[in-house]
C-alpha cells in the first residue's frame, strides 16, 4: 500500500511465524497508536500489546474458520484489523472507519494487503465479506447489526465482548438479521450468516445506536 509504513514486506503465510520484520513493524505500530491522541486512553506500550495485539490475535482461529474477504468494522487504530491481516497475508482485509484522522493513520500503518474504506456499516453495500470483526465497538446487539448485513451467507462476524454480554439478546438480534449464534467462548462470539440481509437493514446511520434491536 502506497504510504505505509510496512512498504513491500514480504509476510510468511504462517501467523504463528511472521517473520522478525512484520513483527517490529506490529511494535511500531502499537507504540504509534499508544502515542497518537484519541486513538486509545492505554498509555503504556506493553499494556497496548497485551490489551490490543494479543488480544486481537484470540480471534484468529475464528476468522480463519470461513473463507472470504474480512472487514473490520469501526476500525479505530486498527484494532483487531491491522493484526490479523499481518497474520493473515493471504487474505483481502478492509478497515472500515467513519472518521478521517483515523482514517489517515490506518493508511500510514496498514499491511500491504489491506484497504482503508472512509464510511459507516450502515451505508456499505450488504452480504459482501466473509468475515466481519469488530472489538470495543458498541454494545453486542449494536455491534451485530452493524456487522452480520456485511457478511454474505455462509460467513459470520466474530466479536469482541466483555463477561456482561447478554448472549440470549444478541442470538435473538442474530436471527433478525439472518445469522444465529453459532459459539461463545473466552470473550468472543461468532454470529454465523445462514440467510441473505433481511429487507429493512441496516437501519439508517445511527438508529442502531439510538434504538437497539430486543
Amino acid at each position: 500500500m502506497s504510504g505505509s509504513s510496512w512498504g513491500n514486506l514480504p509476510v510468511p503465510p504462517d501467523p504463528l511465524h511472521r517473520s522478525a520484520d512484520a513483527d517490529e513493524r506490529l511494535h511500531r505500530w502499537i507504540k504509534a497508536l499508544v502515542d497518537t491522541p484519541g486513538l486509545t486512553a492505554i498509555k503504556d506500550v506493553e499494556e497496548a500489546r497485551t490489551a490490543l495485539l494479543e488480544d486481537s490475535l484470540r480471534g484468529l482461529e475464528r476468522v480463519q474458520a470461513f473463507a472470504g474477504s474480512i472487514v473490520d468494522v469501526g476500525s479505530g487504530g486498527g484494532v483487531p484489523g491491522i493484526p490479523i491481516a499481518a497474520s493473515l497475508p493471504d487474505r483481502a482485509v478492509v478497515l472500515l472507519e467513519a472518521t478521517g484522522r483515523k482514517c489517515d493513520f490506518l493508511r500510514m500503518w496498514a499491511p500491504p494487503n489491506t484497504r482503508v474504506i472512509e464510511g459507516r456499516a450502515e451505508e456499505q453495500e450488504t452480504d459482501t465479506y466473509g468475515v466481519a470483526v469488530a472489538k470495543a465497538l458498541a454494545i453486542p446487539p449494536v455491534a451485530a447489526e452493524w456487522c452480520l448485513p456485511l457478511v454474505r451467507p455462509g460467513g459470520a462476524a466474530v466479536l469482541w465482548v466483555g463477561p456482561s454480554a447478554d448472549l440470549e439478546h444478541v442470538a435473538r438480534v442474530a436471527r433478525e438479521l439472518g445469522g444465529e449464534l453459532a459459539d461463545s467462548s473466552d470473550g468472543l462470539l461468532v454470529l454465523r450468516k445462514v440467510r441473505p440481509t433481511p429487507e429493512g437493514f441496516p437501519r439508517r446511520v445511527g438508529v442502531a445506536r439510538k434504538r437497539p434491536l430486543d
